[in-house]
Protein backbone atom coordinates (compact mmCIF):
# COMPACT_ATOMS: atom_id res chain seq x y z
CA UNK A 1 0.00 0.00 0.00
CA UNK A 2 1.40 3.50 -1.14
CA UNK A 3 0.08 6.06 1.71
CA UNK A 4 1.66 9.75 0.09
CA UNK A 5 1.42 12.64 2.48
CA UNK A 6 -1.10 14.07 0.70
CA UNK A 7 -3.94 11.51 0.96
CA UNK A 8 -6.12 13.52 2.95
CA UNK A 9 -6.51 16.39 0.29
CA UNK A 10 -9.27 16.13 -1.36
CA UNK A 11 -11.81 18.61 0.36
CA UNK A 12 -10.86 21.28 -2.24
CA UNK A 13 -11.87 18.83 -4.85
CA UNK A 14 -15.03 18.45 -3.42
CA UNK A 15 -16.54 21.37 -3.72
CA UNK A 16 -14.15 22.29 -6.87
CA UNK A 17 -16.51 19.66 -8.36
CA UNK A 18 -19.17 20.49 -6.72
CA UNK A 19 -19.94 24.17 -8.27
CA UNK A 20 -19.32 22.94 -11.79
CA UNK A 21 -22.43 20.36 -11.18
CA UNK A 22 -25.93 22.09 -12.06
CA UNK A 23 -28.26 22.69 -9.04
CA UNK A 24 -30.98 19.71 -8.86
CA UNK A 25 -28.55 17.61 -10.03
CA UNK A 26 -28.32 15.63 -7.13
CA UNK A 27 -27.36 12.36 -8.64
CA UNK A 28 -24.36 12.98 -9.69
CA UNK A 29 -23.15 14.74 -6.63
CA UNK A 30 -24.48 11.94 -4.81
CA UNK A 31 -22.13 9.78 -6.96
CA UNK A 32 -19.16 12.37 -6.70
CA UNK A 33 -19.38 12.10 -3.03
CA UNK A 34 -19.88 8.47 -2.87
CA UNK A 35 -16.86 8.04 -5.12
CA UNK A 36 -14.62 10.57 -2.75
CA UNK A 37 -16.26 8.53 0.32
CA UNK A 38 -14.31 5.51 -1.18
CA UNK A 39 -11.20 6.95 -2.38
CA UNK A 40 -11.11 8.64 1.18
CA UNK A 41 -11.54 5.23 3.00
CA UNK A 42 -9.04 3.24 1.18
CA UNK A 43 -6.33 5.92 1.60
CA UNK A 44 -6.83 5.87 5.22
CA UNK A 45 -4.00 4.49 7.82
CA UNK A 46 -4.98 2.09 9.84
CA UNK A 47 -3.27 1.31 13.30
CA UNK A 48 -3.75 -0.69 15.55
CA UNK A 49 -1.64 -0.98 18.80
CA UNK A 50 -1.21 -4.03 21.29
CA UNK A 51 -0.52 -3.45 24.81
CA UNK A 52 -1.45 -5.31 28.64
CA UNK A 53 -3.44 -2.02 29.35
CA UNK A 54 -5.26 0.85 28.07
CA UNK A 55 -5.18 4.19 29.37
CA UNK A 56 -3.58 2.93 33.02
CA UNK A 57 -0.07 3.11 34.20
CA UNK A 58 2.87 4.24 31.97
CA UNK A 59 2.42 1.70 29.26
CA UNK A 60 -0.89 2.20 29.12
CA UNK A 61 -1.42 5.64 28.46
CA UNK A 62 1.68 5.90 25.96
CA UNK A 63 -0.84 3.73 24.10
CA UNK A 64 -3.62 6.12 24.60
CA UNK A 65 -1.41 9.13 24.02
CA UNK A 66 -0.18 7.59 20.62
CA UNK A 67 -3.75 6.99 19.73
CA UNK A 68 -4.89 10.63 20.08
CA UNK A 69 -1.69 11.61 17.98
CA UNK A 70 -2.45 9.19 15.23
CA UNK A 71 -6.20 10.25 15.29
CA UNK A 72 -5.27 13.81 14.93
CA UNK A 73 -3.60 12.98 11.44
CA UNK A 74 -6.66 11.97 10.40
CA UNK A 75 -5.28 8.05 10.24
CA UNK A 76 -7.99 5.06 12.17
CA UNK A 77 -6.74 3.77 15.48
CA UNK A 78 -7.49 1.38 18.01
CA UNK A 79 -6.09 0.22 21.16
CA UNK A 80 -6.32 -3.57 21.68
CA UNK A 81 -5.72 -4.33 25.38
CA UNK A 82 -6.12 -7.78 27.84
CA UNK A 83 -6.44 -6.51 31.47
CA UNK A 84 -8.43 -3.42 33.44
CA UNK A 85 -10.82 -0.99 32.29
CA UNK A 86 -10.41 1.40 29.23
CA UNK A 87 -9.22 4.96 30.53
CA UNK A 88 -9.38 7.68 27.55
CA UNK A 89 -9.53 6.16 24.69
CA UNK A 90 -11.58 6.08 21.67
CA UNK A 91 -11.83 3.02 19.64
CA UNK A 92 -10.74 0.03 21.93
CA UNK A 93 -10.61 -3.93 21.95
CA UNK A 94 -10.77 -6.06 24.67
CA UNK A 95 -8.87 -8.95 24.50
CA UNK A 96 -10.50 -12.11 26.45
CA UNK A 97 -12.29 -11.14 30.08
CA UNK A 98 -11.35 -11.01 33.77
CA UNK A 99 -11.66 -14.90 34.38
CA UNK A 100 -9.68 -15.61 31.17
CA UNK A 101 -6.83 -13.26 32.88
CA UNK A 102 -7.60 -14.98 36.23
CA UNK A 103 -7.05 -18.73 34.57
CA UNK A 104 -4.03 -17.30 32.11
CA UNK A 105 -2.38 -16.45 36.00
CA UNK A 106 -3.11 -19.99 37.32
CA UNK A 107 -1.43 -21.31 33.85
CA UNK A 108 1.58 -19.41 34.74
CA UNK A 109 1.79 -19.82 38.53
CA UNK A 110 1.46 -23.69 38.05
CA UNK A 111 3.22 -24.10 34.67
CA UNK A 112 6.00 -21.05 34.33
CA UNK A 113 4.55 -21.05 30.61
CA UNK A 114 3.30 -17.19 30.94
CA UNK A 115 2.36 -15.77 27.63
CA UNK A 116 1.40 -19.26 26.78
CA UNK A 117 -2.08 -19.58 27.53
CA UNK A 118 -5.68 -17.37 26.47
CA UNK A 119 -5.50 -19.74 23.58
CA UNK A 120 -9.32 -19.56 22.51
CA UNK A 121 -9.52 -15.61 23.40
CA UNK A 122 -6.13 -15.12 21.14
CA UNK A 123 -8.02 -16.83 18.12
CA UNK A 124 -10.96 -14.77 18.75
CA UNK A 125 -8.78 -11.42 18.99
CA UNK A 126 -7.00 -12.73 15.43
CA UNK A 127 -10.10 -12.89 13.83
CA UNK A 128 -11.23 -9.19 15.17
CA UNK A 129 -7.53 -8.18 13.81
CA UNK A 130 -8.80 -9.87 10.41
CA UNK A 131 -12.29 -7.82 10.27
CA UNK A 132 -9.93 -4.74 11.24
CA UNK A 133 -7.59 -5.33 8.73
CA UNK A 134 -4.89 -2.60 10.03
CA UNK A 135 -2.12 -1.29 7.85
CA UNK A 136 0.39 -1.62 10.60
CA UNK A 137 0.30 -3.65 13.85
CA UNK A 138 2.02 -2.05 16.86
CA UNK A 139 2.71 -4.10 19.79
CA UNK A 140 3.74 -3.03 23.75
CA UNK A 141 3.89 -4.96 26.33
CA UNK A 142 2.47 -9.00 25.35
CA UNK A 143 3.09 -10.46 28.86
CA UNK A 144 0.31 -9.68 31.52
CA UNK A 145 -1.92 -12.22 31.18
CA UNK A 146 -3.78 -11.85 28.27
CA UNK A 147 -2.36 -13.38 25.10
CA UNK A 148 -1.32 -16.56 23.41
CA UNK A 149 1.72 -15.25 21.90
CA UNK A 150 2.45 -18.29 19.41
CA UNK A 151 -1.59 -18.02 18.13
CA UNK A 152 -0.26 -14.11 18.03
CA UNK A 153 2.90 -14.64 15.92
CA UNK A 154 1.64 -17.17 13.44
CA UNK A 155 -0.50 -14.68 12.49
CA UNK A 156 2.01 -12.06 12.31
CA UNK A 157 4.15 -14.45 9.72
CA UNK A 158 1.30 -15.71 7.49
CA UNK A 159 -0.24 -12.09 7.53
CA UNK A 160 3.06 -10.74 6.44
CA UNK A 161 1.84 -6.46 7.72
CA UNK A 162 4.40 -4.30 9.00
CA UNK A 163 5.01 -4.57 12.58
CA UNK A 164 6.31 -2.22 15.49
CA UNK A 165 7.31 -3.66 18.81
CA UNK A 166 8.02 -1.12 21.28
CA UNK A 167 9.70 -3.28 24.22
CA UNK A 168 9.44 -1.58 27.61
CA UNK A 169 11.38 -3.90 29.57
CA UNK A 170 13.34 -7.69 28.66
CA UNK A 171 10.63 -10.08 28.84
CA UNK A 172 10.76 -10.50 24.87
CA UNK A 173 14.19 -12.26 25.07
CA UNK A 174 14.17 -14.06 28.18
CA UNK A 175 12.79 -17.48 29.45
CA UNK A 176 11.13 -15.78 32.20
CA UNK A 177 11.63 -12.79 33.59
CA UNK A 178 10.99 -8.74 32.37
CA UNK A 179 14.65 -7.71 34.00
CA UNK A 180 17.79 -9.61 35.45
CA UNK A 181 20.29 -6.48 36.50
CA UNK A 182 19.23 -6.74 39.65
CA UNK A 183 21.06 -10.41 39.80
CA UNK A 184 23.24 -9.59 36.82
CA UNK A 185 22.04 -12.59 35.00
CA UNK A 186 23.51 -13.26 31.77
CA UNK A 187 21.93 -16.22 30.34
CA UNK A 188 19.13 -14.36 27.98
CA UNK A 189 22.29 -14.00 25.70
CA UNK A 190 22.59 -17.78 24.98
CA UNK A 191 20.16 -19.96 26.54
CA UNK A 192 17.96 -19.32 29.59
CA UNK A 193 17.82 -22.46 32.12
CA UNK A 194 16.90 -22.74 35.97
CA UNK A 195 15.67 -19.14 36.62
CA UNK A 196 16.87 -17.57 39.27
CA UNK A 197 13.80 -14.87 39.57
CA UNK A 198 11.49 -18.04 38.90
CA UNK A 199 9.10 -16.10 42.12
CA UNK A 200 9.21 -12.96 40.47
CA UNK A 201 6.80 -11.63 38.18
CA UNK A 202 5.37 -13.53 35.98
CA UNK A 203 5.42 -15.75 39.04
CA UNK A 204 5.67 -19.33 39.22
CA UNK A 205 5.42 -21.41 42.06
CA UNK A 206 6.00 -24.95 40.99
CA UNK A 207 8.01 -25.41 37.60
CA UNK A 208 10.56 -23.76 36.27
CA UNK A 209 10.29 -23.95 32.45
CA UNK A 210 12.74 -20.91 31.26
CA UNK A 211 14.76 -23.04 29.52
CA UNK A 212 11.31 -23.94 27.09
CA UNK A 213 10.08 -20.44 26.84
CA UNK A 214 13.27 -19.24 26.32
CA UNK A 215 13.55 -21.34 22.74
CA UNK A 216 9.52 -21.14 21.98
CA UNK A 217 9.94 -17.10 22.00
CA UNK A 218 13.29 -17.31 20.01
CA UNK A 219 11.52 -19.48 17.58
CA UNK A 220 8.81 -17.38 17.60
CA UNK A 221 9.91 -13.93 17.31
CA UNK A 222 12.11 -14.15 14.84
CA UNK A 223 11.94 -14.61 11.00
CA UNK A 224 9.18 -11.71 10.61
CA UNK A 225 10.06 -9.87 7.58
CA UNK A 226 8.62 -6.54 8.27
CA UNK A 227 9.73 -5.77 11.67
CA UNK A 228 11.05 -3.12 13.88
CA UNK A 229 11.97 -2.53 17.25
CA UNK A 230 11.57 0.18 19.37
CA UNK A 231 13.25 1.09 22.82
CA UNK A 232 12.39 3.69 25.07
CA UNK A 233 15.99 3.62 26.32
CA UNK A 234 19.65 3.04 24.62
CA UNK A 235 20.58 1.01 27.33
CA UNK A 236 17.76 -1.43 25.98
CA UNK A 237 19.00 -1.07 22.56
CA UNK A 238 22.19 -2.50 23.32
CA UNK A 239 20.64 -5.39 25.08
CA UNK A 240 18.32 -6.04 21.96
CA UNK A 241 21.65 -6.50 19.82
CA UNK A 242 22.53 -8.99 21.84
CA UNK A 243 20.21 -10.76 22.33
CA UNK A 244 18.22 -13.09 19.92
CA UNK A 245 16.35 -10.06 18.37
CA UNK A 246 19.68 -8.77 16.88
CA UNK A 247 18.26 -9.44 13.22
CA UNK A 248 16.11 -6.59 13.62
CA UNK A 249 16.71 -2.89 12.96
CA UNK A 250 16.20 -1.31 16.42
CA UNK A 251 15.46 2.46 16.96
CA UNK A 252 15.46 4.75 20.18
CA UNK A 253 12.52 6.92 20.76
CA UNK A 254 12.52 8.29 24.33
CA UNK A 255 9.15 8.20 25.97
CA UNK A 256 7.17 11.47 26.32
CA UNK A 257 4.95 13.24 28.37
CA UNK A 258 1.93 15.35 28.26
CA UNK A 259 3.39 18.98 28.82
CA UNK A 260 0.29 20.50 29.26
CA UNK A 261 -0.58 18.33 31.70
CA UNK A 262 2.74 18.13 33.04
CA UNK A 263 3.94 21.07 34.26
CA UNK A 264 4.93 23.26 37.26
CA UNK A 265 0.78 23.67 39.31
CA UNK A 266 0.08 25.51 42.39
CA UNK A 267 -2.48 23.08 44.68
CA UNK A 268 -3.42 22.77 47.92
CA UNK A 269 -1.38 19.37 48.58
CA UNK A 270 1.32 20.76 51.06
CA UNK A 271 -1.59 22.41 52.95
CA UNK A 272 -3.65 19.19 53.05
CA UNK A 273 -1.15 16.80 53.78
CA UNK A 274 0.67 19.20 56.42
CA UNK A 275 3.91 19.29 54.32
CA UNK A 276 4.30 23.86 54.37
CA UNK A 277 8.16 24.18 55.59
CA UNK A 278 8.69 20.89 55.18
CA UNK A 279 11.21 19.63 52.68
CA UNK A 280 9.85 16.93 51.06
CA UNK A 281 11.33 13.92 49.06
CA UNK A 282 9.04 12.48 46.43
CA UNK A 283 8.84 8.63 45.19
CA UNK A 284 6.23 7.00 42.55
CA UNK A 285 5.50 3.38 41.24
CA UNK A 286 2.54 1.82 40.36
CA UNK A 287 3.21 -1.08 42.51
CA UNK A 288 6.24 -0.74 44.99
CA UNK A 289 8.42 -3.74 44.58
CA UNK A 290 12.28 -4.90 45.40
CA UNK A 291 13.37 -3.80 42.00
CA UNK A 292 11.65 -0.02 42.53
CA UNK A 293 13.66 0.44 45.27
CA UNK A 294 11.07 0.73 48.36
CA UNK A 295 13.60 -0.47 51.04
CA UNK A 296 15.75 2.58 49.77
CA UNK A 297 12.76 5.35 51.21
CA UNK A 298 12.81 3.14 54.45
CA UNK A 299 16.37 3.32 55.01
CA UNK A 300 15.93 6.96 54.35
CA UNK A 301 12.84 7.85 56.74
CA UNK A 302 15.45 6.68 59.98
CA UNK A 303 17.83 9.24 58.76
CA UNK A 304 15.72 12.13 58.00
CA UNK A 305 16.25 15.64 60.04
CA UNK A 306 12.79 17.24 61.60
CA UNK A 307 12.61 19.51 58.75
CA UNK A 308 12.32 16.65 56.13
CA UNK A 309 9.32 14.53 55.08
CA UNK A 310 9.10 11.29 52.49
CA UNK A 311 5.59 11.09 50.22
CA UNK A 312 5.43 8.07 48.17
CA UNK A 313 2.46 7.52 45.59
CA UNK A 314 1.57 3.92 44.50
CA UNK A 315 1.75 2.58 48.43
CA UNK A 316 -0.86 -0.30 48.52
CA UNK A 317 -3.67 -0.42 51.27
CA UNK A 318 -1.46 -2.81 53.12
CA UNK A 319 1.55 -1.02 53.26
CA UNK A 320 -0.01 2.00 54.91
CA UNK A 321 -0.53 0.48 57.60
CA UNK A 322 3.39 -0.48 58.10
CA UNK A 323 5.25 2.99 57.14
CA UNK A 324 7.52 3.60 58.71
CA UNK A 325 7.57 7.58 60.87
CA UNK A 326 8.24 10.25 58.25
CA UNK A 327 6.95 8.75 55.41
CA UNK A 328 3.47 9.56 54.20
CA UNK A 329 1.88 7.10 51.69
CA UNK A 330 -0.98 7.76 48.84
CA UNK A 331 -2.42 4.79 47.09
CA UNK A 332 -2.28 4.39 43.67
CA UNK A 333 -4.09 7.02 41.37
CA UNK A 334 -4.84 7.42 37.48
CA UNK A 335 -5.35 10.93 37.42
CA UNK A 336 -2.40 12.72 35.97
CA UNK A 337 -3.60 16.25 36.80
CA UNK A 338 -3.19 14.99 40.88
CA UNK A 339 0.40 13.94 39.90
CA UNK A 340 1.23 16.89 38.57
CA UNK A 341 0.07 18.80 41.33
CA UNK A 342 2.02 16.22 44.01
CA UNK A 343 5.33 16.46 41.45
CA UNK A 344 5.55 20.44 41.65
CA UNK A 345 4.79 20.40 45.42
CA UNK A 346 7.78 18.27 45.65
CA UNK A 347 11.10 19.70 46.39
CA UNK A 348 13.14 16.32 45.03
CA UNK A 349 11.72 13.14 43.25
CA UNK A 350 14.18 10.41 43.98
CA UNK A 351 14.24 7.13 41.86
CA UNK A 352 16.09 4.53 43.45
CA UNK A 353 15.42 2.05 40.99
CA UNK A 354 17.30 -1.18 40.63
CA UNK A 355 16.58 -2.21 37.08
CA UNK A 356 14.33 0.17 34.53
CA UNK A 357 14.15 1.23 31.07
CA UNK A 358 13.27 4.00 30.99
CA UNK A 359 11.16 5.71 33.47
CA UNK A 360 8.27 7.80 32.66
CA UNK A 361 7.95 8.95 36.44
CA UNK A 362 11.84 10.94 36.00
CA UNK A 363 10.12 12.60 33.11
CA UNK A 364 6.86 13.99 34.68
CA UNK A 365 9.09 14.85 37.70
CA UNK A 366 11.44 17.33 35.15
CA UNK A 367 8.21 18.48 33.33
CA UNK A 368 6.89 19.67 36.45
CA UNK A 369 10.02 21.13 37.12
CA UNK A 370 11.26 19.25 39.98
CA UNK A 371 15.12 17.77 40.08
CA UNK A 372 15.42 13.73 39.84
CA UNK A 373 17.82 11.80 41.87
CA UNK A 374 18.43 8.49 40.44
CA UNK A 375 20.47 5.20 40.46
CA UNK A 376 22.86 4.68 37.45
CA UNK A 377 20.50 1.30 36.80
CA UNK A 378 19.68 1.03 33.11
CA UNK A 379 18.09 3.88 31.46
CA UNK A 380 17.36 5.57 34.30
CA UNK A 381 20.36 8.12 33.87
CA UNK A 382 19.47 8.80 30.30
CA UNK A 383 16.93 11.70 31.19
CA UNK A 384 19.17 13.74 33.04
CA UNK A 385 22.11 16.73 33.22
CA UNK A 386 23.84 17.95 35.73
CA UNK A 387 21.40 20.63 35.37
CA UNK A 388 18.32 18.48 35.88
CA UNK A 389 19.76 15.95 38.92
CA UNK A 390 22.18 14.06 40.01
CA UNK A 391 22.96 10.19 39.71
CA UNK A 392 24.25 7.80 42.05
CA UNK A 393 25.90 4.45 42.16
CA UNK A 394 23.30 1.39 42.13
CA UNK A 395 22.34 0.63 45.18
CA UNK A 396 24.75 3.27 47.35
CA UNK A 397 22.91 4.31 50.09
CA UNK A 398 25.60 6.92 51.19
CA UNK A 399 25.86 8.43 47.93
CA UNK A 400 21.91 8.99 47.36
CA UNK A 401 22.11 10.91 50.84
CA UNK A 402 24.80 12.66 49.84
CA UNK A 403 23.02 13.66 46.38
CA UNK A 404 19.92 14.53 48.40
CA UNK A 405 22.06 16.60 50.63
CA UNK A 406 23.66 18.87 47.70
CA UNK A 407 20.58 19.23 45.77
CA UNK A 408 18.99 20.99 48.80
CA UNK A 409 22.14 22.90 49.24
CA UNK A 410 21.77 24.31 45.71
CA UNK A 411 17.29 24.97 46.27
CA UNK A 412 15.25 23.64 43.88
CA UNK A 413 14.86 27.29 42.29
CA UNK A 414 18.35 26.26 41.42
CA UNK A 415 17.27 23.28 38.76
CA UNK A 416 13.91 24.10 37.87
CA UNK A 417 14.19 26.38 34.85
CA UNK A 418 16.56 23.58 33.17
CA UNK A 419 14.46 20.62 34.48
CA UNK A 420 11.59 22.28 32.16
CA UNK A 421 13.49 23.44 29.55
CA UNK A 422 14.87 19.79 29.02
CA UNK A 423 11.65 18.51 29.46
CA UNK A 424 10.32 20.73 26.41
CA UNK A 425 13.02 20.24 24.83
CA UNK A 426 13.23 16.04 24.95
CA UNK A 427 10.66 14.49 26.36
CA UNK A 428 7.45 16.67 24.70
CA UNK A 429 4.97 13.45 23.89
CA UNK A 430 3.55 15.00 20.24
CA UNK A 431 7.84 15.46 19.06
CA UNK A 432 8.43 11.86 20.31
CA UNK A 433 5.46 10.00 19.11
CA UNK A 434 5.97 12.06 15.54
CA UNK A 435 8.49 9.53 15.41
CA UNK A 436 6.20 6.93 15.21
CA UNK A 437 4.27 8.57 12.87
CA UNK A 438 7.23 8.83 10.44
CA UNK A 439 8.00 4.60 11.03
CA UNK A 440 4.32 3.86 10.36
CA UNK A 441 4.36 6.42 6.94
CA UNK A 442 8.04 4.78 6.34
CA UNK A 443 6.56 1.25 5.91
CA UNK A 444 3.53 1.99 4.14
CA UNK A 445 5.53 3.91 1.32
CA UNK A 446 7.16 0.41 0.36
CA UNK A 447 4.88 -1.50 -1.21
CA UNK A 448 5.55 -5.08 0.83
Amino acid sequence: MNHSSNSFDIYPKIYERRSSIKLGNAKSFFHLIKDLVVKFSQSSINILQINSVCGIGSTGRIATDLHEIVLSQGYASTVAFGRDRVKNCSQSIRIGGAIDNYLHVAHTRLFDSHGFASKHSTKEFINKIRVLNPDVIHLHNLHGYYLHIGVLFEYLKHTGKPVIWTLHDCWAFTGHCTYFDIIDCNRWKNQCYSCQLKSEYPKSLLLDRSKWNFKQKKKLFTGLKHLTIVTPSQWLQKLVKESFLKEYPVKVIHNGVDLDVFNPTQSDFRNRYRLDNQYVLLGVASIWEERKGYQYFVDLAKQLSPDEKIVLVGISEKNLKHLPAGVIGITRTNSIKALAEIYSAADLFINPTLEDNFPTTNLESLACGTPVVTFNSGGSPECLDDGSGLVVKRGNLIELMDAITTVRKNGKAFYSDQCRNRAIEYFDKNARFAEYLTLYERYLRVDH
